[in-house]
């Protein structure tokens, strides 16, 4: 994982063209509504990373690793605000940032933000908003609050899914997609078609697809198998569909 820092001011990469001090601020993508901190942020912390997962081989002492996916960037900061003067409640101003956590109605989800601080721009969505309140007035009235913010990156993209199960190919485990088609077969009543792997066996497959171990003598007859205990991997084998009564003579 790589973790970056900025520290502002000053802003280095980060300032903008003109020679204004560029303001931060949050803005709803949906609503246009801008949310200006009230306080530039004295440093942002953008971390981004890779997914991997461990590939058990035994009698390794370090297994080899298989690449997953990148991870969305997140980027945090802490942002503070101060009303003490004006004697204003500050939750005025930090209210409108925490509830950008909330769901719209529209989408069943929070906006989508943009962050900007000059020519930085980071689309994303509200992840995380913890509240500090370090000031207070006599009637109790917070005035001064630190805010911790973190955001998590945004990027749009089309994702298909069947049947309500999704596994991201050719990260997702055989295992798994072995699962899923033996629970479509079985509920389809279809014949499929199943390659043989080592350790596979007729009654283990019978269980997995037809739901029933005793079965297997289907699997025999469909692809003509003579002997059961000697499957070849990498065979195709047709799992018919399993019939109505249970098993068959």
């Amino acid at each position: 994982m790589t973790t970056t820092s900025f520290r502002l001011p000053p802003l280095p990469g980060l300032a903008s063209v003109s020679a204004a001090l560029a303001k931060a601020e949050i803005i709803d993508t949906a609503s246009g509504e801008s949310h200006p901190v009230m306080f530039n942020p004295e440093e942002l912390k953008l971390d981004q990373g890779n997914s991997f997962a461990e590939v058990g081989i035994p009698g390794l002492d370090t297994p080899p690793v298989q690449y997953v996916r990148g991870r969305a960037r997140t980027l945090a900061m802490d942002l503070f605000f101060d009303t003490y003067e004006t004697g204003r409640d500050v939750r005025a101003h930090t209210g409108p940032i925490v509830r950008l956590l909330e769901k719209r109605p529209g989408t069943q989800g929070p906006p989508v933000l943009l962050f900007s601080l000059g020519s930085f721009q980071f689309r994303c969505v509200l992840v995380d908003a913890n509240q500090r309140f370090t000031m207070f007035l006599r009637n109790g009235t917070p005035v001064r609050s630190s805010l911790s913010v973190r955001f998590q990156e945004y990027v749009p993209t089309d994702v298909k899914v069947r049947r309500g199960v999704f596994f991201a190919s050719p990260t997702a485990s055989a295992v798994a997609d072995r699962a899923v088609s033996a629970a479509e077969s079985v509920l389809s009543q279809e014949p499929v078609v199943h390659v043989v792997v080592e350790g596979d066996t007729l009654s283990g497959l019978a269980g997995a697809y037809l739901g029933d171990p005793a079965l297997w003598r289907d699997i025999a007859r469909a692809n003509a198998i003579v002997d059961p205990l000697r499957l070849r991997p990498d065979t195709r084998l047709v799992v018919p569909a399993r019939r109505q009564g249970g098993a068959r003579p």
